[in-house]
């Protein structure tokens, strides 16, 4: 009979085994691209399944730095994404709080409100926003591209706060205003750092949410100037060819970003789900 020490320790290398299979899942795909832009020629498809082709260069991330705009692609993004990061923290932040902690009339319908946008994609809203950016004379610009990026991310931002200020107890901020403490100071100081994993989310949300749109820049933006990276991307691929290697290249530099983002919110993002897990 086996010791519950022994199942422990198979039980342990099984988890690991699968959680390294699954690994190689993931990375498999991201390995390819890399492969692809450092393949000689422009080259999508090859018999020979290494990582590096032979003939491999760096030929294609020159092309991307000092041949195209694509830093002006990348400048105009994370001007963009950061932007909406803070419109859509901040207004999330208090909108959610709002309706977490307070009672007024229309409370309901309003988050009802927020709720049903969710339910239509967003290509039905591309017409009303094409209609009223144009009327605020902001079409083609970074101000109207963030003013809808913020309007299509905030319902949900608002819900994912007002659900988390839920779960923290009231009897906190009772207690620190029993003790002299303003609403205001409440706020701050208490419960906004009990919600920095749900900041966290928000944040991801709102950059991602923004940085890798393609669908609503395409219709807002016709100055090339004003291009963000999906835009830019999508540039390379023409209705005779498409530059694989250039293609590959961005993809790999635009992922990096997004990667460095979720690594700083980590510590935030893993607390998040801890704290979830044993709250009754």
């Amino acid at each position: 009979m086996a010791k519950p020490r022994d199942l422990s320790l198979k039980g342990k290398i099984g988890a690991h085994i699968v959680l390294i299979l699954f690994t190689l899942f993931s990375i498999y795909p991201v390995l390819r691209v890399f492969s692809i832009s450092i393949r000689p020629g422009e080259r999508l498809l090859t018999k020979s399944l290494a990582i590096i082709p032979e003939g491999a260069n760096f030929h294609s991330y020159y092309r991307l730095f000092f041949e195209e705009p694509f830093l002006i692609w990348l400048r105009n993004s994370l001007f963009i994404s950061l932007v909406v990061t803070v419109i859509g923290v901040g207004l999330a932040t208090t909108a959610g709080y709002a309706f977490s902690r307070f009672k007024f009339p229309g409370r309901s319908g309003m988050m009802i409100g927020l709720i049903t946008t969710q339910m239509f994609p967003v290509s039905m809203l591309l017409l009303p926003l094409f209609i009223l950016l144009i009327k605020l004379k902001l079409y083609d610009s970074f101000l109207g591209l963030i003013v809808a990026y913020s309007a299509t991310a905030l319902p949900f931002t608002i819900w994912q706060m007002k659900g988390y200020y839920d779960t923290i107890p009231y009897s906190l901020e009772e207690a620190a205003m029993i003790d002299g403490a303003s609403p205001t100071y409440t706020f701050y100081r208490i419960i906004l750092p009990l919600a920095m994993p749900a900041l966290a989310i928000t944040a991801l949300f709102s950059f991602m949410s923004a940085y890798s749109e393609y669908l609503v820049a395409v219709v807002l933006i016709q100055n090339t100037d004003y291009f963000t990276l999906p835009l830019g991307l999508k540039s390379f691929q023409s209705t005779m060819e498409a530059t694989w290697g250039l293609y590959s290249a961005g993809a790999i530099i635009v992922s990096l970003p997004v990667v460095a983002l979720f690594i700083f919110l980590s510590r935030w993002l893993i607390s998040g789900l801890t704290l979830g897990s044993v709250k009754g």
